[in-house]
């Protein structure tokens, strides 16, 4: 039978705001957890996932990572933007767990305006940086792989995150995990072009190295099983101005349960659903809310692609979240050679202003807003789109 879960919470509400029901499913891998950590981990995921959907901050997310499952009862140090949490059903199908949660969301006042518009991030592939530790399971392919795994996950969240692949071409990523500005940013600009992203994401996989054998020498009837590591670095740069805005080190390990001489597709389900890849999972699905984080709060900027005395058609579309109406300021842009050879991009803002009139997915026109023609705008200036003071924008709404 399946019983009601509620959700304690432990804080006073001292306003009264719109909630909203969600239904999310959430999943968890059963190999190397018992019935109750796969329950756990599932309810997690569901969990996880409705808060960022609805657009919570962090902070309670890493509260709901927090929080403890126990029989009838999840009890959850929250800042208020879970109100009840209802589990609607659970199963268990093979090495999966699954869970079915509705959740009672309530928006906070700690939410920036910029959250409602949105960044494309070029995703590319990961760099493997110890090679010769792919050969217990010829996993040589991990690199390209994970970073399309990373690719689905992002794709999968509703978000401020809209992720581009850009996973065919191998990168030589060692320079831009050196110090700030001790890298080549024409790689950076040639990628977010041809994506048409406003961020660049670069990661290289550090350690996949096996730890120590699981089972015992003498149990010579049982297949032998490993620990085995996963480390894994993220750098993501600003392509507007070369900059480093965000930087993060994961670390995980997980029980590769093949043989040791078996040759293991690391794009297959087989592998995803081991204890190993799950552990990865976990891994990107931490990497999902940390990028959410590092961006949601950051202008949404594009590039004046065509222009003339009366409008101009920018990059910026409707998966960006524009609309007919959106004001947008224009920003020169100019990059200046430091003394070590360094470029530094370098912007000024003008007084002038467009607002749009026509959205495709990934361009949109936008007409000028002043009695003037538009003066000293070039080709690849900056838009930044303008946000409506707070005192007018109403949740309730």
């Amino acid at each position: 039978m399946i019983k009601a879960i509620t959700l304690l919470i432990l804080i006073g509400m001292s306003t009264v705001v719109k909630a909203e029901w969600y239904e999310v499913m959430g999943y968890a891998s059963t190999q190397g957890r018992d019935v109750a950590q796969a329950r756990q981990a599932a309810v997690k995921d569901a969990i996880t996932q409705a808060l960022i959907f609805s657009g919570a901050t962090v902070s309670s997310v890493q509260s709901v990572a927090d929080g403890i499952l126990s029989q009838d009862e999840i009890k959850i140090k929250s800042h208020g933007e879970i109100q009840q949490v209802n589990m609607v059903s659970e199963s268990k199908e093979g090495d999966q767990y699954s869970v079915t949660l509705h959740l009672d969301i309530y928006a906070t006042k700690g939410q920036c305006l910029e959250q409602q518009f949105n960044k494309q991030i070029a995703i590319t592939q990961s760099q493997l940086m110890q090679p010769h530790q792919a050969r217990l399971g010829q996993i040589f392919d991990i690199a390209k792989a994970a970073s399309q795994r990373l690719f689905n996950t992002l794709n999968e969240r509703t978000n401020a995150v809209k992720p581009i692949p850009y996973l065919n071409s191998a990168i030589n990523v060692k320079e831009y995990f050196s110090q700030q500005f001790d890298y080549n940013h024409i790689l950076i600009e040639t990628i977010a072009m041809n994506s048409n992203s406003q961020y660049v994401l670069l990661s290289q996989i550090t350690d996949i190295a096996d730890i120590d054998k699981l089972n015992n020498d003498y149990a010579f009837w049982q297949n032998d099983e490993y620990a085995r590591s996963f480390k894994i670095d993220f750098a993501l740069y600003d392509a507007m101005t070369y900059e480093k805005v965000w930087q993060q080190h994961y670390a995980t390990q997980g029980v590769w349960p093949f043989e040791k001489t078996k040759l293991i597709d690391v794009y297959s389900d087989r592998f995803w659903n081991s204890h190993y890849g799950q552990e990865i999972q976990e891994v990107f699905n931490k990497v999902s809310q940390d990028l959410n984080t590092a961006v949601s709060c950051i202008p949404t900027k594009g590039k004046i692609l065509y222009l003339d005395a009366e409008q101009v058609v920018i990059n910026l579309g409707r998966v960006h979240g524009l609309e007919p109406g959106t004001t947008l300021s224009i920003m020169h842009q100019s990059n200046i050679i430091t003394s070590r050879g360094s470029v530094v991009n370098s912007t000024v803002q003008t007084i002038e202003q467009v607002k749009v009139i026509n959205v495709n997915m990934q361009s949109a026109t936008a007409v000028n807003l002043n009695t003037r023609p538009l003066s000293n705008i070039q080709l690849n200036d900056i838009v930044q789109i303008k946000i409506k003071n707070e005192t007018n924008f109403d949740l309730d709404d």
